[in-house]
């Protein structure tokens, strides 16, 4: 049995794990993410490989999936905008630190890695996925291999432009999807709606004590399975335009699967029939030739260290 060790870098927490060649997690630990120290949190991250290494030293790699932009080496993170991160030598840093070797990749390209390898599209030779949390990232799988493009930073796929002149959004342009499809967006579409139509939200309004401003993602989720109109129709409105993108991507790749992951999958059906009702629309010609399915994630919270660590496996 071959063990890998699998870190997910986030703004918020640094989490590992032991995993075999069938994307079991054996093993793992986690750390908060010191975010503004760029040395700490490199830090943290050899103190979570380290630890799961001496516990199982049978343990042959490490990969590590950061929130963060990765050069085309695979060894240094360019930019992170969440984590302080400017061009950091992180792989060999982390590998002469442990002793294993490391591979070092974008967060969502290993979830995404994950998700082909062990989730929805197991069965698949290409896939597109849309991770869908407080921003939007992406990952491309073609022809059983993870695509990273000249630069080794493809699949920033919530910075397509989704509506011309919108939203400006961080990265510098406007409009982008993370602007319409994200966890944040929802939360906006929900203050909004409950500001302009507060009896419609009165159960969303009541968990955030009567406060639109403070309203959040997990006040949505319990308001909109509660019924609550402004609830319901935030997580519309983010599953429209993730449906829009969904079709371009479908046009674009032509994959065997596109599939929805991240934290905001988790409100199940509320994204899911919104996405899948405008996917469908967006795609009139559908009954004329095969297009992808479109899927909801299934390898959950575990996808960043089950990714990575089977990244790590790989000559």
């Amino acid at each position: 049995m071959t063990l890998t060790i699998g870190v997910d870098v986030g703004g918020t927490k640094v989490a590992g794990g032991v995993v075999d060649e069938h994307g079991t997690v054996l093993a793992s630990n986690r750390r908060d993410t010191p975010a503004d120290d760029p040395a700490g949190t490199r830090d943290t991250i050899v103190e979570v490989a380290a630890e799961l290494a001496v516990a199982h030293p049978e343990a042959t790699a490490i990969g590590i999936g950061a929130a963060a932009w990765i050069d085309a080496a695979g060894s240094t993170v360019l930019f992170a905008p969440n984590l302080a991160w400017r061009d950091e030598p992180l792989r060999d840093y982390v590998s002469k630190a442990v002793g294993l070797p490391t591979v070092l990749e974008n967060d969502a390209n290993v979830a995404a890695w994950a998700e082909f390898r062990f989730g929805v599209a197991r069965h698949a030779d290409s896939m597109v996925m849309i991770t869908v949390g407080t921003g939007i990232g992406g990952g491309i799988v073609l022809d059983g291999k993870l695509w990273r493009g000249a630069n080794g930073i493809a699949a920033e796929l919530g910075h397509i432009q989704s509506v011309p002149d919108g939203h400006p959004c961080g990265c510098g342009r406007l409009g982008c999807l993370e602007q319409y499809a994200s966890g944040n967006a929802l939360v906006r579409f929900a203050r909004a709606g409950a500001r302009q139509e507060p009896e419609r939200a009165a159960q969303l309004l009541e968990l955030a004590g009567g406060d639109a401003l403070a309203i959040t993602g997990r006040q949505i989720t319990e308001a909109a399975r509660a019924g609550d109109g402004v609830a319901c129709d935030a997580f519309g409105q983010i599953g429209y335009w993730l449906g829009v993108a969904m079709a371009d991507l479908a046009q674009s790749f032509d994959p065997e699967i596109l599939v929805v992951g991240g934290g905001v999958v988790d409100a199940g059906d509320l994204l899911m029939t919104p996405t899948l009702t405008t996917y469908h629309d967006q795609l009139k010609q559908r009954g004329r030739f095969p297009v992808a399915e479109l899927h909801a994630a299934e390898t959950g919270n575990t996808a960043g260290v089950v990714g990575a660590a089977d990244l790590a496996r790989r000559p």
